[in-house]
């Protein structure tokens, strides 16, 4: 039998319908509601436990850190892995999911600083098993025809989800009248019950992509030749992601620069966005007084917002980036965010934070989607999986340094204001529009570029 190639691998690849598509993005609607329930909560959970404005940076650590060690692997097993049943990616969205709730259920009962932040941890540790093999999932499944409308239904479940988790803690207390303020080191009861329910949503949505999602057979990929040449045991793994990294192509490499200078900005936005709407937009003294509880509900309720205008961009998305290229849409779209960032610091009514939020929500819906339709087409297929762990990398490793770096900078610069940090994000933003759109070389209407993937193969067996 022929050996398979990328072309003809790409080629072959039916064309799924819109149920299809949905069915297998349901279980990132779970996977993002449990992301944004801790980004919209965990800043004022470590403030209520007794962190300083300094440190909460530090204590995000958890996410980046957890991504850097843990999607390359995990992108690396999951490129080996198969059973018959339960297929290549799913295994993994299925352990990450259910060791991930559980943290969830534990993290409002913190009652020390180091509890929360080592359930985070722990949260973060298996999310992002569960997370990394979806973006491999699209690219195994879709021809390059149709991964622009599987990346963007990915946008829209992440921005569904997100929405509904971070206005969780609002409709508790305003639909239900539950309490949004405890005594000091005491979790309120509305975010505490916000995170039981991401629990039970973050596992059902990743059960139901498992049960009525099918991944194509090893004959289909040419797959169990590779495991033969590659599986050599963990040092062997780690030769090849360390190959990987040193054989990226060009484009790779730009996008993932232009990761780099994106996603500080939402970092900044949500280590202290939620903080600095309680004290700065609401007026409250401390995170005792009422109004703290209401200005850090408010803030969820417009982090929710920009998810709601996520969800619902990504239905236009698709034919703004066929018509005017995937690189310029994005670049637009950083734009819109940047000023949205931006533009918090000069709110005189709770109400304009809605505006800010609007262009966030314009450029989430790209982050998510965009970067990685650009990058999909020159990715060797049979390493998909390792490819976007590396990939990864250039959106965790902004967040390390700004965890580690900006507690001198918010102590020794910005005199610890929240909304200034906000606005550097929306600045680096900028600069990330800017490269998108001079350095990336794309052709209107592209498909896969077979000449620049059949390159990497070469110097990929170079290296064997």
């Amino acid at each position: 039998m022929a050996q398979a190639t990328p072309s003809n691998l790409s080629a072959n690849k039916p064309r799924l319908s819109i149920s299809q598509i949905i069915n297998m993005s349901v279980g990132f609607f779970g996977i993002q509601f449990g992301w944004d329930l801790q980004r919209a909560n965990m800043g004022p959970i470590y403030d209520v436990l007794g962190a300083n404005a300094e440190d909460i940076p530090l204590l995000f650590l958890a996410a980046p850190l957890t991504g850097l060690l843990v999607q390359p692997i995990i992108g690396y097993l999951s490129d080996r892995t198969w059973h018959p049943k339960w297929g290549r990616r799913r295994p993994y969205f299925l352990i990450g999911a259910i060791l991930s709730s559980i943290a969830l259920i534990a993290m409002p009962h913190s009652s020390a600083l180091w509890m929360a932040a080592g359930l985070l941890w722990i949260m973060d540790v298996f999310g992002n098993v569960a997370m990394e093999p979806f973006r491999a999932f699209v690219a195994d499944k879709l021809p390059d025809s149709q991964l622009n409308r599987g990346f963007i239904m990915q946008s829209l479940m992440i921005g569904l989800g997100g929405s509904i988790a971070s206005s969780l803690p609002w409709i508790m207390r305003n639909w239900f009248g539950m309490e949004n303020t405890a005594a000091k080191g005491i979790i309120p009861e509305n975010v505490r019950l916000s995170f039981y329910i991401g629990a039970f949503f973050f596992l059902a949505a990743v059960l139901y992509t498992v049960f009525t999602s099918k991944e194509y057979p090893p004959e289909d990929i040419s797959y169990k030749d590779k495991v033969k040449e590659s599986n050599k045991g963990f040092g062997g793994g780690l030769k090849e992601i360390f190959t990987a990294m040193t054989k990226m192509p060009y484009r790779m490499k730009i996008i993932a620069l232009v990761q780099f200078f994106t996603w500080p900005g939402l970092f900044l936005m949500w280590f202290y966005y939620s903080v600095a709407v309680a004290y700065h937009v609401f007026g409250a003294a401390s995170d005792t007084d009422p109004l703290y509880g209401d200005g850090r509900d408010f803030a969820g309720l417009t982090l929710a917002f920009y998810n709601v205008i996520t969800f619902a961009f990504a239905f236009v998305l698709p034919s703004i980036a066929d018509k005017l290229g995937r690189k310029t849409t994005h670049s637009l779209c950083l734009l819109a965010g940047a000023a949205g960032l931006i533009s918090v610091a000069f709110v005189t009514n709770k109400y304009m934070l809605y505006g800010g939020m609007t262009g966030v929500g314009i450029a989430w819906a790209s982050i998510l989607s965009m970067p990685y339709a650009m990058l999909s087409p020159v990715l060797p297929r049979n390493k998909i999986g390792i490819y976007m762990g590396i990939f990864n990398f250039f959106i965790v490793l902004p967040e390390i340094i700004a965890s580690l770096g900006f507690k001198w900078i918010m102590k020794n610069v910005l005199n610890n204001d929240m909304l200034l940090a906000v606005q550097i994000g929306g600045v680096l933003m900028i600069i990330a529009a800017i490269i998108c759109f001079i350095f990336i070389n794309e052709r209107k209407n592209e498909k896969t570029d077979e000449a620049e993937i059949a390159e990497m193969e070469i110097l990929e067996q170079r290296t064997v």
